[in-house]
């Protein structure tokens, strides 16, 4: 997966409750794609001190995360990164955990005029314009 190239769509794909023989049917749990996109992160919990770690992913409603410690699940946390288009300070809800990965949903949805929605925006046209280059 290149900088520019959205995730592989197995990442996000929920088992469906139907099963036929061998084979599961699969939906697609995602509303907005996610791009790969690796920036440090700071974790800023409520009564906590700030937990570092590298974003893995972003879309517009929310973001995946590496971290060597660990948030509560369910908990709001203060996200502070930095995109190529600019600085991101933004709430976000701790949705899952799994491993060191977590998964953050925004508790804004990003608009076409801050960085999210701007890195969003641009990923996705280079990825229309190019769907099988690697950066």
């Amino acid at each position: 997966m290149g900088l520019f190239e959205p995730a592989p769509s197995e990442l996000f794909l929920d088992i469906d409750s139907k099963r036929e023989g061998n084979s599961t049917h699969f939906r697609e749990s995602r509303q907005k794609p996610r791009f790969p996109v690796e920036v440090d992160i700071q974790i800023h919990p409520r009564n906590s001190p700030a937990v570092p770690g590298y974003t893995v992913e972003i879309s517009e409603s929310g973001m995946a995360a590496m971290l060597r410690d660990e948030v509560p699940v369910g908990e709001v946390v203060r996200l502070e990164f930095t995109l190529p288009l600019g600085k991101v300070e933004v709430h976000a809800l701790v949705r899952q955990h799994n491993a060191f990965r977590y998964g953050f949903q925004f508790l804004e949805p990003a608009s076409p005029h801050d960085p999210i929605g701007q890195t969003c925006l641009q990923l996705a046209r280079d990825h229309s314009a190019h769907p099988f280059k690697r950066y």
